[in-house]
This record gives structure tokens, C-alpha cells and sequence, in this order.
């Protein structure tokens, strides 16, 4: 990872009006010193989080063995969504682009309710890694109880642990922690990455082998039922079991590009190359879960299993399997792997901050840094943000649905972005071009809305509510002075933007996800939800197509991104 992790200026690499490769010749330059394994790493690192620690058992309650076939397809679906991002990245080696694409082909409404959307998302992600680490750590100190709630629609019961009073002291101080560490010492924390990223693999590949080697019934498979929930159990899994919200650091590979010193080659590998490995990661670690299980523990059904102490799941099959000494390895993990990704989203919460301020679509403040570069006020709203989620998400469960929904609806413009590039900026050079024309780019954008719908009803109304709050939020600030849209484009943004929320919303509440009268009206099936999703998309994406920018408008966009860039450059320099 680079310097600049600290929280120095988000920027756009100014070789973009040749070459993505070309430095600029006017105006000195950040250096773009992060290679092909550090920028592989530094997706791979935040892929590996939390979500493996939980994503086996979560997965295997909602799909049975079929969870197997839960996250390939995941996989697969956040795989869609990385190829149109390594199209863009390498196009636009962007710092923080997800939030900076949106403006350059759709103006200023657009690009800031995809920022929106975005912070929401990553500002979210730092306390799920705590909730996550101080669930493995209840084994030492009484940090989470288990709390059973009834799962919707059946009566099975979930377990979900949630924090207790000493609980919330322990998850203020690790979110200070992680201000701190990004003020004072995240360069040599960006040093150790490509170590702990190591020491993360070498321990699930380590878990897979052992679980493997010391006990494997492959009657587990069979006896309850490939899949005793039917499709709704396999895709429910890939959108509230964890699995999608284990695939997202792919995005550090893309937040990252204006950094790495070769875009062209490296942003593809590090996009799609964490996808991949990760994912035949995970698929090894869930049909060796599904293999370690006593036969015993899964007697009363998938939807029931459970375990002593299985506020650490993989720790308590180790231990049920005699192997303490990967136990031990385990919760340790569970320090190390949430607290090195919670660290990183610490740090592009407040990046992505300052790159909202910078755009003019957040207050100015945000945008002030320290002398040592760092957006400490961004900083600070980050933590406070991170106090305020814990109290309506107070257990890793509940709030892993509402990221993984918010992460892919923040993802959802880039597919649309590409579509309308080719057509705004159909010579410019393209080191990474997706093939398949509108093929791709359309299957994706139905993939991320398809994940939010199965996300479900119980989740999606608050994301909607949180967009809201963006929207008034943007009055509020607008009135007060704090914010100055340029271009606001409002037709061009709000002619695909607001149906595709409208959409969404009313399909979701129509809909059977989680199960039908959770809050929603149940009258949607699997087959017609996802035709209805898929008739949006098309129409979304074609409104979108049409009602795009200008290429002279596109290229000014540009031209000023690559402005801003420059005099960020020589500030920095």
C-alpha cells in the first residue's frame, strides 16, 4: 500500500490524457511506487477479513452443503462487477474512483450519490471488523452474549452475539485505535501488509488442510439435504450469510490505481487476480467446514446447527476436532485479519471523505489535512459514525447484509459509467478492454441489484432510508453554504438514478427476501423477482445510455479531474 494510505489527497493520476503509464511533464508528482504484489495484496488483504471467520457457519444455516454452490456463484457475480472495474481503473487510474467515475460521465447529482452510497458503505466496514474480532475474543472476556432470534418465515432459531456493556468500552477503544494508528503510524503499518496478508493466507490454507485431513464425513453432504432451503437458501446466503461481503476488498485495487506504478498491468491482476484466488480459497474452507462437522451437530437440520462456544467457529471445531494448537492460531487470526482490514477501511473512509470534499459534495472541512497529510476531521467523523452503527447493528449478523447491499449498490454505477464512456470517449486508449460490448457491463449491473434484493426487505428499507438521509443531508449543506455542486447535471443524474432506487425499493418491499412477511409482501417468487430485476436493469441502464453527458462536457469533467490533480500533486510534493 502506498504512503498516502495515510490520508493524503485522493488524486487522478494526470498521465490519463495519454497514457495511463505517461507521467505528466508539468508539475511534480506523488510517487507511484506500489508494485503489482502490493497492490494484489492490498486487495487480497481486505478481502480476507472478518467474513471467512463467519461465512462457512452463516453460509451452511442459510443453503446447507449447497452453500458450496453459494460461493462460486458469488464469486462469479462479484467477478462480473471487478471486470468492468478493471476496464475503468486502467482507463482512469483514479484514486478513490468509485466515488470519481460517476461525475465524469453523469455530472455532479450522480457521482454524489454514489459517493454517498459509498462512504455509507466503507464507513460501515471498520465496525464490522470489530464486532467480528471481539466475537472470537469472547472466549477470553465476556465482549458478546449469544441472543436467539427467529429466523423468518421458519422456526428455527438464529444465534447472533451482541455486545454487552464492557463489549462497547472494548469496540470505542479499537475504533480510537484505528484513528490513531492512521495518524501516527500507518506508514510503517502499510510496510507490514504484504506480511500479514501472508500470514492470512498461510492460515486458512493451514485451516483447509487440517479440517481436511483430521476428519472428513462426506455423509454430511447428503444426510439433511443438499439443500434443504431450495434456491432461495443458496442465493439468501450469498447476499446475508457473508459471502459477498467477503469478496469486497477486490475494491482496493481500484481505490489504489492513481498509485500503482504500472496501471495498465497491474490493476487487471490485482481487480480480478484477488477475485479468483480468494474464491477457490473460500470454496476449499466451506466443503472442508461442511466435511469437519460431527454428523451429530447438523441432526436437527442445517438452519439449527449450532455449537459450544461458537462465538469463534472455526475455533470450536478445531477444538471438537483435538487440534488446539490451530485453535489458538485461530483467535489470534481473529485480531489480526479484522484488525488489518478494519485499519484500511479506516483509511479509505476518511480518503473517500476527503475526495467527496474535494469534488464539493461534502462539507469543505473534510478536505482539511494535518502536516503529516492526514484528513484528521474526516478521521474523527469516521470513528463517531462507527460509534453510532453499533447501536442499530450491534452483532457481526446483522450488520454484514447491510454492507454487502450497500457496497454493491455503491459498485452498481460503474457498469453504467462504462457503457457511457465508450460512447463519450470511444478513442481514448484502453489498456483493459472488456469484450462482449454491453454484455458484461449489463450483467453486472443486474448482478448488483440482484444481491441487494436478496440482501432483503428488513435490510434494504434501511439502506434506503440511509440514501435518504444523503439526499437531505446534500439540502441541508447546499442551503448552508458547505457545499458547492459544480455541473450538477441533475437530468443526466437523476433521469436513471431515481427510478433505479424507485425500483429497487418497491421490488424488494413486493418481494420474498428474507422470507415473505418479513416486513415485505411475499408476493414475488424467486423466478419473477429476478425477471422483474432484470427488466429494471435493462431499463436503468438504457436511461442511463441515453441521457449520459456530453463528450465535451465528459472530457471537461476530465480535463478539470486532472487539474485538481495537478495542483494537489504540487502541494504534495
Amino acid at each position: 500500500m502506498p504512503d498516502d494510505l495515510a490520508g493524503t489527497a485522493p488524486h487522478m493520476s494526470t498521465a490519463s490524457t495519454t497514457t495511463p503509464t505517461e507521467p505528466a511533464e508539468d508539475g511534480p508528482q506523488l510517487r507511484r511506487h506500489v508494485g503489482i504484489v502490493g497492490l494484489l495484496f492490498a486487495s487480497v488483504g481486505s478481502i480476507i477479513g472478518s467474513g471467512w471467520l463467519f461465512g462457512a457457519l452463516n453460509a451452511s444455516q442459510q443453503a446447507g452443503p449447497a452453500a458450496t454452490i453459494s460461493w462460486a456463484l458469488g464469486g462469479l457475480m462479484i467477478l462480473l462487477i471487478a471486470l468492468v472495474y478493471a476496464e475503468l481503473g486502467t482507463m482512469f487510474p483514479l484514486s478513490g474512483g468509485v466515488v470519481r467515475y460517476p461525475h465524469l460521465s453523469f455530472g455532479s447529482f450522480a457521482s454524489y450519490t454514489a459517493g454517498w452510497i459509498t462512504w455509507v458503505a466503507v464507513a460501515t466496514t471498520a465496525p464490522i471488523e470489530v464486532l467480528g474480532a471481539l466475537q472470537y475474543a469472547t472466549k477470553y472476556a465476556d465482549f458478546t452474549k449469544p441472543h436467539c432470534v427467529s429466523a423468518c418465515g421458519t422456526d428455527a432459531e438464529v444465534t447472533v452475539h451482541t455486545l454487552t456493556g464492557i463489549g462497547y468500552v472494548a469496540a470505542v477503544v479499537l475504533m480510537a485505535l484505528f484513528v490513531v494508528v492512521n495518524y501516527f503510524g500507518i506508514k510503517w503499518f502499510a510496510r507490514l501488509n504484504n506480511v500479514l496478508v501472508w500470514w492470512k493466507l498461510a492460515i486458512i490454507t493451514v485451516v483447509v488442510i487440517a479440517f481436511l485431513v483430521t476428519a472428513f464425513h462426506g455423509s454430511n453432504f447428503h444426510s439433511q439435504g443438499f439443500a434443504p432451503s431450495g434456491i432461495h437458501g443458496i442465493f439468501s446466503a450469498i447476499a446475508t450469510g457473508g459471502i459477498v461481503f467477503s469478496f469486497l476488498g477486490f475494491r482496493q485495487g481500484i481505490e489504489l490505481a492513481g498509485e500503482t506504478d504500472n496501471p495498465r498491468r497491474n490493476v487487471p491482476i490485482a481487480v480480478i487476480g484477488s477475485v479468483l484466488i480468494t474464491g477457490v480459497i473460500y470454496v476449499a474452507l466451506q466443503v472442508a467446514f461442511i466435511g469437519a462437522l460431527k454428523p451429530s451437530l447438523i441432526g436437527h437440520g442445517w438452519a439449527n446447527l449450532s455449537f459450544e462456544n461458537d462465538f469463534g467457529p472455526l475455533a470450536a471445531i478445531a477444538t471438537l476436532l483435538g487440534l488446539g494448537w490451530l485453535a489458538v492460531l485461530l483467535y489470534a487470526d481473529a485480531i489480526v485479519s479484522p484488525g488489518d482490514t478494519g485499519l484500511i477501511y479506516t483509511t479509505i473512509t476518511s480518503r473517500i471523505s476527503y475526495a467527496m470534499a474535494r469534488n464539493g459534495n461534502a462539507p469543505g472541512f473534510l478536505a482539511r489535512t494535518t502536516d503529516r497529510g492526514v484528513p484528521m476531521l474526516s478521521l474523527i467523523v469516521t470513528f463517531f459514525v462507527g460509534l453510532i452503527v453499533f447501536l442499530p447493528f450491534p452483532s457481526w449478523q446483522q450488520l454484514v447484509g447491510f454492507i454487502s447491499s450497500a457496497t454493491v449498490m455503491s459498485f452498481a454505477s460503474g457498469p453504467l459509467v462504462l457503457a457511457a464512456m465508450r460512447a463519450q470517449q470511444p478513442e481514448r486508449e484502453r489498456p483493459f478492454r472488456l469484450a462482449g460490448g454491453h454484455a458484461i457491463p449489463l450483467l453486472a449491473f443486474w448482478a448488483s441489484n440482484m444481491i441487494v434484493y436478496w440482501s432483503g426487505w428488513d435490510v434494504d428499507w434501511k439502506l434506503m432510508v440511509a440514501v435518504l438521509i444523503g439526499f437531505v443531508l446534500l439540502g441541508v449543506f447546499t442551503l448552508a453554504g458547505q457545499v458547492h455542486l459544480p455541473d450538477m447535471a441533475f437530468k443526466s443524474g437523476a433521469a436513471w438514478v431515481l427510478p433505479w432506487l424507485i425500483g429497487v425499493t418497491v421490488i424488494s418491499y413486493l418481494g420474498s427476501f428474507p422470507e415473505p412477511g418479513a416486513g415485505n409482501r411475499g408476493l414475488l417468487n424467486f423466478e419473477t423477482s429476478a425477471a422483474l430485476m432484470g427488466v429494471l436493469s435493462v431499463v436503468v441502464y438504457v436511461l442511463a445510455y441515453r441521457y449520459r453527458l456530453s463528450p465535451e462536457e465528459t472530457e471537461r469533467h476530465i480535463a478539470e479531474t486532472e487539474e485538481e490533480a495537478r495542483v494537489e500533486d504540487a502541494q504534495l510534493a
